[in-house]
Formats: structure tokens, sequence, C-alpha cells
């Protein structure tokens, strides 16, 4: 499915991205794990060469444009060439009514995961012109619908769809695919770890289950194999699409 091929995955050091990484790399892939945590990269490279794999760790801030450009000329200088990636990496919402959200807080969620996604197509569309490629854009079922407390995150979500549908209306012609996965609430460590210490966030919980149809939250490896679907050939006539991993959440 997706053997001998160079995937960039940002965000690689934990939760989906580090599932992501080693679910390709069992597939026969090259991954480039790409995360602000240099450390968690090096982790998930190193245990990803253990088991027999093929995967290189380097650092990435997906909020600055000279350090995901640098990236995709890392990958292509230590594999010769790019064939995929996963945009990934983002960061949580600020938990608060829109009242209260500064502009600050605001510039926060929007540099990472609307401003992070851009930069990353761009570069990668450039060096997939080359060859083809595909790319999976990790979007939310917040991507499709409203949230409370959560408006900087909805709206970068909403535009990480726009800039897929956009993205696959110009790409096609070079033998790029462009789509999206867009989750339910997935059990990763930033839920496990942080958000459910919010207790803003706490109170909404009830909620956000009874809205998982499936009656549970998602795991990371079930978000994982989507990627993995959208990234190779089984996919090949599908673009500018969001593919739910939700559980219901959306219907």
């Amino acid at each position: 499915m997706v053997e001998d091929k160079v995937i960039i995955v940002t965000g690689g050091g934990s939760g989906i991205g580090r599932a992501t990484c080693d679910t390709l790399a069992r597939n026969g892939a090259k991954v480039i794990v790409a995360d602000l945590d240099a450390a968690s990269a090096h982790v998930a490279a190193e245990a990803i060469t253990a088991e027999g794999g093929v995967a290189t760790a380097v650092k990435v801030d997906v909020a600055d444009e000279a350090s995901v450009e640098a990236m995709v000329a890392f990958a292509v200088a230590t594999y010769g060439k790019l064939d995929g990636a996963v945009n990934n990496a983002g960061i949580e919402m600020s938990n608060k009514p829109v009242h209260e959200l500064s502009a600050e807080e605001w510039r926060r969620v929007i540099d990472v995961d609307l401003s992070g996604v851009f930069f990353c197509v761009k570069h990668e569309v450039r060096e997939m012109k080359k060859n083809g490629g595909a790319i999976v854009n990790t979007s939310s079922g917040a991507g499709l619908r409203g949230q409370i407390n959560a408006v900087d995150y909805v709206a970068a979500k909403h535009g990480v769809q726009g800039i897929t549908k956009a993205v696959a209306t110009e790409v096609g012609a070079f033998g790029i695919r462009i789509n999206s996965v867009n989750p339910g609430l997935i059990m990763t460590p930033m839920v496990r770890d942080r958000l459910m210490h919010d207790p803003v966030f706490d109170k909404a919980l009830d909620g956000l289950r009874q809205r998982h149809h499936i009656g549970r939250f998602g795991e990371v490896q079930e978000v994982a194999n989507a990627i993995m679907w959208l990234l190779s050939g089984q996919s090949s006539f599908v673009t500018g699409a969001p593919l739910l991993v939700d559980g219901g959440y959306c219907v």
C-alpha cells in the first residue's frame, strides 16, 4: 500500500502522529517523524528502526514557514524524494467562549492549526509536483460543525477544510491528491493529559460522549488506519474529501 514511499508526518512524536508513523513504517514506508518536541520525534524514529522499519526524526515548528521548508528539504535530502505527507501537528482550543478569548489566544491556535497546515501544503506541493503524491491534513469533526468554547479551534479546522478543497482543485493535474481526516474525540495524550484536566472541558465531556453515537471515544490507531488508506493507492480516486473517523459525532 505504501511500500517504499517517503512520507512526512508532522506531530509524529505522539498521539495520532505517532500511531501513523508506526503504521506507515510497518507497511514499508520511509517515515520522517517531524515534531516540535525533538526528543519525542527521536524516540519514535528509534523505536521504528529497532523494529526493522525506516524512519528519521527532524524538529519542526509548523507555525514557522522557514522551519517547514527546511523539513521538506531534509526529507528529500535524506531519501531522494517526497511521496506523501500527513499534516497532523496541532494544539488544543483555548476552552473559552468567544467574548473571553484574547487576540493572543486566537492567534496561538490559528498560527499552528491553520497557518501551519498552509505552510506544510505549500512546500509539500512544490516538491510533489515533480512526481505526484498524496497529502492528508488532520482536521476534525469541529471542521464540519460547531463546538462550544472552541471558536479558535473550530475556525482553524474549518480553514483546514478550505485549504484541502481549494488545493485539490489545483494539484490533480500533477498527480497529487489531498484529503482530510476528521476525527472525533480521540484519546490522545493531549486529551488525556491536558483537556480532561480542564474544568471547562470536563463540563462538556458528557455531552461530547453522547454525540459519539458509536458509544465511546476513538483510539489513535483507528485514525492512523484511515490516514494510511488515504495515502495509499487504494484511495486513488479520492481527493478534496473529508474522511470522518468520528464515531458518529457529525451524524
